[in-house]
């Protein structure tokens, strides 16, 4: 409306209200609140377990929760937490639960990859892109198409190969090392690593 709005003693066209405003539509006087009830994060009421993953705990619980939630999404996920903590059965339980899961699970370590290594590994290579390239290289991205990607500790790729990383997630398009010419591909990336990469 821009003839009959009031916000404390103000005429108004437009505003962002917080929880708590009163404004005034005509003769009436309406009060912002928020209805925590549909804020709070749905409570799992499965049983103690998701796919792989197994646990009776409430904190188990919120973490079935959150899956259960994120899986049927087309997001991409980040996974944080400490070597042995179940990463990547997390990745095959957002997997097995997402409208993917008839497509394939490819999963790639990132750990202790070099560069060349790693670009080949993710992005695949044509013959004679580098010594003993013998043949074409199918990568991680163009065997996932269709499905999933988990990048295992991501935060250990070297920066270079993690630009186009960045580029495959974002346009959906790769280019094998050696190649010119780029190729799609659909694939959700589900990435894990133990770092703070705000830290890093």
């Amino acid at each position: 409306s821009k003839n009959g709005i009031w916000l404390a003693g103000s005429r108004i066209e437009a505003a962002h209200l917080a929880p708590g405003a009163r404004v005034h539509l005509g003769s009436s006087e309406v009060e912002v609140g928020i209805d925590r009830r549909r804020t709070q994060q749905r409570r799992w009421t499965g049983p103690d377990e998701l796919g792989d993953l197994l646990g009776a705990s409430r904190a188990m619980h919120d973490v079935f929760a959150t899956l259960e939630r994120i899986a049927p999404t087309s997001m991409h996920v980040l996974v944080h937490g400490e070597s042995g903590t179940g990463k990547e059965l997390v990745a095959r339980a957002i997997h097995a639960a997402s409208p993917r899961c008839a497509g394939p699970l490819t999963v790639v370590d990132g750990a202790a990859m070099s560069r060349s290594l790693a670009d080949s590994e993710l992005f695949g290579h044509v013959r004679g892109a580098f010594t003993d390239a013998n043949s074409d290289h199918v990568g991680a991205f163009e065997r996932g198409h269709g499905g999933t990607v988990f990048l295992d500790e991501v935060g250990e790729l070297p920066l270079e190969v993690q630009a186009k990383l960045l580029r495959a997630v974002q346009e959906g398009t790769i280019r094998r090392l050696g190649d010119t010419v780029d190729r799609r591909v659909d694939v959700r990336v589900v990435a894990a690593t133990h770092r703070d990469l705000r830290r890093c």
